[in-house]
């Protein structure tokens, strides 16, 4: 039987997922009676909610007498770490492309990867009946993107073809017959190579790790040279500081993938995507080979995190209360065995012993993991993110910066111009692709952007949108205000009263709503001009026994303003924290105490 082994990497929301669910139904991986969800592939709940692919997935469809091993990848480029290790199992890329939209800031950094591997491309563009779509343009778009991204002759003579994900139908030219995804399946056979399968003995690079509650860790990967047997003796090579360490161990169990399934197998040779069971303490990245020839692979380079945060144990007034792990031992250990499977991540120790330093890739990469601990009963609180400087070889510090690419109507340009020059950013190009919308490209500071998503989608109306990814270190350009002003603080405990937020509304906006359980110290709301503002939000109204016309007019309270992870971690000072708990998201100063913040601000001002 043949193998082809590919992945498909698209932009967020370009239909990536939806294609493979059609290919998965025309291949016969269904049963006709069969009730499959929608997306099959993002089975991750945080996936479904968000619409996005965070974590890399295997699977397999048979086409006549070809297996074909797919790998779906994270569009978004703070998943770069899930990335850059699954194009080590393939030997092509599946690259599909918006027609109207044509290709964007994460469809380069994966193409980038892509082509430094030397891959076979296919171009996907897809979504071709919306109204605003052109083709045309987009094809030619991606072949300047591969010529930008130096790609050679081979890659550029790769195949097009024009695609409806959610008909599930394929054309290699956008006035042929709609019909199925034939023309798709047959330009995988003609254009992927088969894996160079050679002789020898065993050997496989680790590029993910699933686990099993029976089995414990599962390796996968391809199988670079060789057959591996149930049973066989095998040596774990992984690369520790300047090391190799080498660890005996038996292959319990062997895996292959059909369909979304995994199928128990004896033996697999090269080329094909496998997992193995029995082997301890395995990490991604290592090297499984043949315990008489322990030959090791290069391993799996991923890029540095640029974004931190401290983690550190909940000790509010109301710690303990919602959630089930609560100790600062808990939490580290849920740390440190993350750290098994996402290979980006670092996790760091501090001076304190309740805190560590968890870096990654963006304010979603740590945001997924947060909001996924939280959703497991975790309870912490996390400060504001700050980017990891670097000092250049001559000694300047340098910070990351982000291309920021937005598009938007051409009504709402002026605000966002306004607001991103105020965040140092500097416009590398603008361009009218027509029918009312602009595109603009900026060169960003990374820390410019924390929390200026929310204040885009209000300057834009909702109409616009926003995509960044990392471009590189430059110079450090100083300290950066990007929060205009204060907040309201809670100065009492008890619940929060209708009668205290009616008399507060006209210049503040709430995050809480009555009823609502406040401590001292808690951030309640914001304030509609600079500077922070203690404030009684638990008082009553004074009942008399007297009667006054107007006394008792009824309250009208605007709804609370409600935050994601994402924005509070935006939102919130160097001075304030967020609570997260399984139910709650609240945002507090680190010091709780109004006179222990006031000795504070006058010892760091002297």
């Amino acid at each position: 039987m043949q193998i082809r082994n590919i992945a498909i990497i698209a932009h967020v929301d370009h239909g990536k997922t939806t294609l493979v669910d059609h290919m998965l139904r025309q291949a016969g991986t269904f049963r006709e009676n069969q009730q499959v969800q929608e997306r099959v592939m993002d089975s991750n709940p945080l996936e479904r909610e968000r619409g996005i692919t965070i974590l890399a997935k295997n699977l397999s469809v048979r086409w006549h007498d070809t297996k074909v091993n797919i790998v779906d990848t994270p569009g978004h480029s703070d998943f770069g770490g899930e990335v850059e290790r699954i194009l080590r199992m393939v030997d092509g890329v599946v690259l599909l492309v918006d027609a109207a939209e044509g290709p964007m800031p994460q469809t380069r950094f994966v193409t980038r990867k892509a082509m430094e591997l030397g891959l076979q491309p296919i171009v996907i563009i897809n979504k071709i009946d919306r109204g605003d779509a052109d083709p045309h343009r987009v094809h030619d778009e991606v072949l300047e993107l591969f010529m930008e991204l130096e790609a050679d002759d081979h890659q550029l003579d790769c195949p097009f073809l024009y695609a409806v994900g959610r008909e599930g139908v394929a054309m290699r030219s956008p006035e042929e017959e709609r019909k199925d995804l034939t023309p798709l399946f047959e330009t995988i056979l003609e254009t992927i190579p088969a894996p160079r399968a050679s002789e020898g003995p065993f050997q496989m690079l680790v590029s993910t790790i699933d686990y099993s509650p029976y089995l414990g860790r599962l390796a996968i990967g391809k199988i670079e040279r060789g057959t591996g047997r149930v049973g066989d003796t095998v040596v774990l090579v992984t690369h520790g500081d300047n090391t190799a360490q080498m660890t005996r161990n038996k292959i319990s169990k062997l895996y292959t993938f059909d369909g979304l399934e995994r199928h128990e197998t004896e033996s697999a040779s090269a080329g094909d995507v496998v997992a193995l069971a029995g082997l301890t303490d395995v990490e991604i990245g290592a090297t499984v080979c043949d315990a008489e020839n322990p030959d090791a692979l290069e391993g799996i380079a991923v890029e540095e995190p640029t974004v931190s945060v401290d983690i550190m144990l909940n000790n509010s007034p109301f710690a303990g209360r919602e959630g089930k792990y609560v100790t600062s031992r808990q939490v580290r250990d849920r740390l440190f065995k993350e750290l098994e499977s996402n290979v980006a991540l670092r996790v760091e120790e501090t001076d304190s012993p309740d805190t560590l330093t968890v870096s990654g890739r963006g304010e979603l990469h740590l945001g997924i993991l947060m909001e996924t601990m939280r959703r497991e009963g975790y309870e912490f609180a996390v400060s504001r993110p700050r980017v990891i400087l670097k000092k250049a070889p001559d000694g300047q510090l340098q910070e990351p910066y982000e291309e920021v690419t937005i598009d938007l109507p051409e009504t709402h340009m002026g605000p966002v111009i306004e607001k991103m020059g105020q965040r140092r950013a500097e416009m590398l190009e603008m361009r009218n692709p027509g029918g009312g919308l602009v595109r603009l490209v900026y060169k960003t500071p990374a820390r410019a952007l924390f929390g200026y998503r929310s204040e885009f989608l209000t300057d834009t109306r909702g109409e616009g949108t926003l995509h960044h990814r990392f471009l590189e270190y430059g110079p450090f350009v100083g300290s950066m205000n990007t929060r205009s002003r204060g907040v309201l603080v809670s100065m009492m405990n008890g619940e929060a009263v209708a009668f205290s937020l009616g008399n507060l509304q006209e210049r503040s906006t709430f995050f809480i709503e009555p009823g609502v359980p406040v401590y001292e110290g808690m951030i309640v709301g914001e304030n509609s001009r600079p500077g922070d503002m203690e404030v009684n939000v638990t008082r009553g109204k004074k009942l008399t026994n007297m009667r006054a016309s107007g006394s008792d007019d009824n309250i009208l309270l605007e709804p609370p303003k409600v935050m994601t992870l994402e924005d509070a971690m935006g939102y919130i000072a160097d001075d304030e924290l967020i609570e997260v708990t399984p139910k709650s998201l609240r945002l507090r100063k680190r010091l709780l105490n109004a006179n222990d913040r006031k000795k504070a601000s006058r010892a760091a001002s002297a």
